[in-house]
């Protein structure tokens, strides 16, 4: 054996280990050499539904993450105080801006004089704005009247906020000021 064919055998051989060895990285990246990514932990029903799971449309909604964890929507106390107080807009955990228009119907009872007081909190509880909801008919009976409030509010009640979530307050008129007689609606909103 020559020089010539010494050095062009290794040169083959080299050549064709560079070809294996490409190979093998480009299976091992497209396979399984991607890096590790920790699962993100779901723990509410909204970064379950972030992360893509399936929503059951039921009200309240609920979404099953893939490790099998059950999270339900939090909707306030909207179904324990159906029969009381309903409202139309906003529905629970709705995007809410300023002027904040709401409108729904409450039992005569829920009123006094033709209305009832109003809360907006934000994440802390702090009350970033109040109003009173006016009845739209005739209040003094035991069925659903309509009502209807707005609330405004600044953008710099919420800016720089740890959350922009928030709490919506309905609040049974009491002028007898008895704790006995104390009730209200709270739902859970997005403050935008």
């Amino acid at each position: 054996m020559n020089l010539r064919q010494f050095f062009v055998g290794r040169t083959i051989g080299f050549f064709g280990l560079l070809v294996v060895v490409g190979i093998a990285l480009g299976i091992y990246f497209l396979i399984g050499g991607k890096p590790a990514v920790a699962p993100i932990a779901v723990t509410t029903f909204e970064e379950c539904v972030a992360a893509g799971n399936p929503v059951m449309e039921s009200y309240p909604r609920q979404c099953t993450s893939k490790d099998g964890a059950h999270f339900t929507e939090n909707i306030g106390n909207t179904l324990e105080k159906n029969n009381f107080i309903r409202l139309t807009s906003p529905l629970p955990n709705a995007g809410v801006t300023s002027p904040l228009t709401i409108t729904g119907e409450a039992r005569g009872n829920w009123y006094f004089e033709a209305s009832f007081p109003v809360f907006l909190t934000d994440w802390d509880g702090k009350i970033i704005a109040q109003g009173i909801a006016t009845a739209e008919g005739e209040w003094m009976t035991t069925e659903f009247v309509p009502f209807k409030a707005v609330l405004t509010f600044s953008k710099t009640d919420i800016s720089g906020q740890y959350s922009n979530r928030g709490t919506l307050i309905l609040k049974k008129d009491n002028p007898s000021g008895l704790p006995e007689n104390d009730d209200a609606l709270e739902i859970p909103v997005t403050l935008r």
